[in-house]
């Protein structure tokens, strides 16, 4: 028979996290990081306490070793507590690219960052997109050249998170830059990731670009001219990033449906606590089949969702522990995660600030911050609703119906 329970350890994990949650994170709290900009040191430092930052790293790098569906418990609870996204956006930058440079770094690296950032004292965040050129991620014009046991790299990154944050914290990113040609019809060879320390010369951080939501955790561009950073710094094998990038943002693919399905609830749980008070026509208007049925449709399809997350919370697991699954076999159902869960965790935000009224219009009601930072996940966050389509479908009909190749 088939177990959809959790361990006795996983149920306790969640217990204590949603109680840290309920103590520093209520809603005017996060009304507050919202309305100031910024992630208080002492919530980044709970994170770290509680042994959040980084936990997917292995203990003996000094992370807390958690499997992929643990730290889907860990990502849905701070998605509950925090529906303005912005700490579950810090959250799952650092264990989903934290984990892939720890992955494929020097010791010299975990040293310098890795076991810094699972304290709290350095920021790991992902260096990927640019200017014109964000699904399609080979078409990069960042360029890395090989001098010696040195690469000088040159170009520019937009739409960064945590630029702001490395900036008081410390710590780098995973970046990728094209270091040799691309061979005819194979535009995603010949890319390497590297391990960028924000204070490299001629790295220069440009101005934090203004959102419309997850207003708590920044986001800016990172400019780099003529940096030279050693060979050490070099992750995986010279022209393999791309490769390093996808089991990337596979693992931040993940993280952002747990988020979601957290969000989810609690906007229905807010929603669900007004139409039973709120009356029209003598009635609370929960009586109403209008919003009953709206409902009920909303939470069958959360429950749907949540068995699709952590099915393949668990898929991932056997292939990283036992390789029972592909990367590729993997990678079609994280993008089903990817595919369904924002829009849905959207349209929930959409159809329960509907249910409120003007009361749901005002800034006094906290569902507008979840709308904001919701979208950001549904707009493109980690791989367009699209990009999500064509990976699904190529794992179903084979790469020869690629619509790019």
């Amino acid at each position: 028979m088939v177990n959809f329970d959790f361990s006795e350890e996983q149920k306790l994990f969640r217990k204590a996290v949603r109680e840290w949650c309920e103590k520093e994170l209520p809603l005017e709290r996060i009304r507050e990081m919202d309305s100031q900009g910024e992630i208080p040191k002492e919530i980044i430092k709970g994170l770290s306490d509680l042994g959040l930052l980084l936990m997917t790293i292995p203990e003996e790098h000094g992370g807390a070793g958690t499997d992929w569906t643990t730290a889907c418990i860990a990502a849905e609870e701070l998605g509950y507590a925090d529906i303005s996204i912005a700490l579950p956006v810090l959250f799952l930058v650092e264990n989903s690219w934290g984990f892939v440079v720890d992955k494929y770094c020097t010791e010299q690296i975990r040293e310098k960052v890795i076991r810094k950032a699972v304290k709290g004292e350095a920021f790991v965040g992902i260096a990927s997109t640019e200017s014109g050129g964000g699904s399609d991620v080979a078409a990069i014009k960042t360029t890395g050249r090989k001098e010696g046991d040195y690469w000088i790299i040159n170009g520019e990154k937009t739409y960064i998170s945590g630029t702001e944050e490395v900036k008081k914290l410390g710590g780098g990113y995973f970046l990728l830059a094209r270091t040799s040609p691309p061979p005819p019809g194979a535009s995603h060879r010949g890319i390497t990731a590297f391990y960028l320390p924000i204070n490299a010369g001629g790295v220069e951080l440009g101005k934090r670009l203004e959102e419309m939501g997850r207003m708590a955790i920044s986001t800016g561009s990172i400019i780099m001219e003529n940096v030279k950073i050693p060979d050490s710094y070099r992750l995986g094998e010279e022209g393999k990033g791309f490769y390093l990038t996808m089991e990337g943002f596979d693992n931040a693919r993940l993280l952002i449906g747990a988020t979601c399905l957290g969000a989810a609830q609690r906007a229905l749980e807010i929603g669900m606590e007004y139409i039973k008070e709120r009356k029209a026509f003598g009635n609370p208007i929960g009586k109403y089949e209008g919003i009953q049925f709206d409902l009920a449709d909303l939470w069958a399809e959360l429950e749907a969702l949540r068995s699709l997350v952590y099915r393949t919370a668990w898929m991932n697991d056997e292939k990283y522990k036992n390789k029972r699954f592909t990367p590729h076999e993997v990678a079609k159902y994280i993008s089903a995660v990817k595919l369904k869960v924002p829009p849905f965790a959207f349209k929930t935000f959409e159809h329960v600030l509907l249910w409120l009224g003007a009361w749901g219009y005002s800034k006094e009601c906290p569902l507008e911050m979840g709308l904001r930072g919701i979208m950001s996940y549904y707009i493109g966050a980690e791989g367009t609703v699209n990009i999500q389509r064509i990976v699904i479908a190529r794992e179903l009909l084979g790469k020869d119906y690629i619509p790019y190749k």
